[in-house]
């Protein structure tokens, strides 16, 4: 057991291969449809599905969010369908760095009017499109960042008055080695064999997210565990 609390004592900030440029495209399909299930099956999408009712329960004011490093949007899907059971209109905006991976999601999304996905970094985003957001909302995407990263997405999200929600991976030995044999004996995508325990190298305990909260600015938020080994983390102004 020590040795196991030792080996993730600490965030890793080894990177993972979905964090190259080259990667092909089939290669990166099929590991986009694989977290897809992995989600479905491990409650990854759950996270973000109560989060965003709490957010519901607390404001009437919910018309626009923005998805940030959106992979294949399935989280947007997912949302979307959230939003329409509790009768309400939210479009969707959409960024991610990859070209490949909005393809994938144009064609995923198709079914989905109610959207938007943009090709770019979103600090690139512009200051208009920005006064329509109310909340920003992120997915298995801060692990892929550093704590000072991380800090600046959330001042950026301050700045600009969005609400955030944000769903990753609790650092735990139960998750990681769970997580690594699943993919071991499960996975045909060399991307998910290697990236799902590394992602959970790469995850936090609750405090590590408190204080990046905290030393972002942010008064009014909480970090909340959910099933299986995700936090949901809402902050406001």
């Amino acid at each position: 057991m020590l040795f196991k609390n030792m080996l993730l004592s600490t965030r890793s900030y080894k990177k993972e291969f979905l964090d190259l440029d080259d990667i092909k495209t089939p290669d990166l399909n099929r590991n986009l449809l694989e977290l897809d299930i992995i989600n479905k099956n491990l409650g990854g999408y759950n996270a973000s599905i109560n989060g965003l009712k709490t957010i519901f329960k607390n404001s009437n004011s919910i018309n626009t969010i923005l998805d940030i490093g959106f992979g294949g949007g399935d989280s947007i899907k997912q949302l979307s369908k959230l939003s329409k059971q509790y009768g309400k209109e939210v479009f969707f905006y959409g960024v991610d760095l990859k070209t490949d991976c909005v393809k994938y999601a144009e064609k995923n999304l198709e079914g989905i009017v109610n959207k938007q996905l943009i090709c770019d970094d979103y600090r690139n985003i512009s200051s208009e499109l920005l006064k329509k957001v109310d909340v920003i909302h992120c997915s298995l995407f801060l692990h892929h960042l550093t704590n000072e990263e991380i800090i600046s997405l959330f001042k950026f999200c301050k700045q600009h008055h969005c609400m955030i929600l944000a769903n990753d991976l609790h650092r735990h030995w139960l998750a990681y080695y769970s997580i690594k044999y699943l993919t071991a004996l499960f996975s045909r995508s060399y991307l998910v064999k290697n990236d799902a325990p590394l992602s959970v190298k790469r995850g936090f305990k609750k405090n590590e997210l408190l204080l990046l909260l905290k030393e972002a600015g942010y008064k009014n938020y909480s970090v909340t565990w959910s099933w299986a080994f995700r936090y949901i983390i809402i902050a406001s102004e």
